[in-house]
């Protein structure tokens, strides 16, 4: 009798304390939650579309910041908070190659699991170029919105209207080729390799040689050579195709908005349809 009076006391006292200081959800989440896209992509910077909506109403952030959302939601949403829409650019998926097998060498044939995650495994996968995209589309795979698709040549392709900014394919490239950059970036580098010289062009016809001709093109402070590789600072107006016209290979480009892509006058022009043979390294 005592142990089950002592059991009933407790019982009594967690079941007012619970009530006493649980924290009741604020009905407007829920409304807001309904409003979004319910994709939970993480674009936001938020792990799910519920902890976005909390923090919508807790006026940390505003509806402008999902992707995903049409305008009149985010519209909607603001109304309903009475917020701004707030504006943020959009963020974009970026493919740092464009080393196509038409264009690009593979030292071994691979025959395991199509996978750019299984191919890395052996010995860093069967491309000569070591930072190359091994072109078994794990991105594809990963892409929720499907908006990556790999083209004739092995060689993954954005379609900036579809992409969230979600960083799937991100996380998922082993080559770690991809990379969210803001959709006003329109000047790029299209290659990884960190080696230099026209040696490289037997195995890449469009890998980046380090010649340097973009960073002299390019307006004071744009363009600097980091591991023989340009670098673009963004924080710099950068709406100037000027570097790209003297690059030889074509490695730093123009992505134009219908997807597109502009490369230099003075850029080698690929015409190769066919893939290129296995090269013994």
């Amino acid at each position: 009798m005592f142990m089950g009076g002592l059991t009933l006391l407790l019982t009594t006292v967690l079941v007012l304390i619970n009530k006493r200081f649980t924290i009741k959800d604020d009905h407007r989440i829920a409304q807001v939650e309904d409003l979004l896209p319910h994709t939970n992509c993480g674009a936001c910077g938020y792990p799910g579309c519920y902890a976005f909506a909390k923090a919508l109403v807790a006026r940390q952030v505003l509806p402008g910041q999902c992707n995903v959302s049409p305008l009149e939601a985010k519209q909607k949403i603001a109304a309903f908070l009475g917020s701004e829409v707030g504006a943020t650019e959009k963020r974009v998926a970026r493919l740092a190659c464009a080393g196509g097998n038409n264009v690009a060498r593979n030292r071994a044939h691979y025959a395991g699991l199509p996978s750019c995650q299984a191919a890395t495994q052996v010995s860093g996968g069967a491309k000569v170029c070591s930072w190359g995209c091994l072109g078994f589309g794990d991105c594809e795979v990963s892409c929720d919105f499907n908006a990556i698709h790999m083209d004739a040549h092995g060689l993954p392709h954005v379609d900036e209207d579809l992409c969230t900014g979600c960083g799937d394919c991100v996380k998922v490239c082993p080559k770690n080729l991809f990379s969210l950059e803001e959709i006003s970036h329109r000047l790029w580098v299209a290659c990884k390799n960190q080696e230099a010289g026209d040696a490289l062009l037997t195995t890449c016809e469009v890998a980046c040689t380090a010649c340097g001709r973009c960073a002299m093109d390019a307006p004071e402070g744009l363009i600097t050579m980091s591991n023989n590789l340009p670098l673009i600072n963004y924080h710099l107006p950068h709406n100037t195709q000027a570097p790209i016209q003297r690059c030889p290979t074509g490695a730093i480009v123009w992505l134009n908005a219908d997807g597109s892509v502009t490369k230099g006058s003075e850029s080698k022009k690929i015409i190769r349809q066919q893939a290129l043979a296995t090269v013994a390294t």
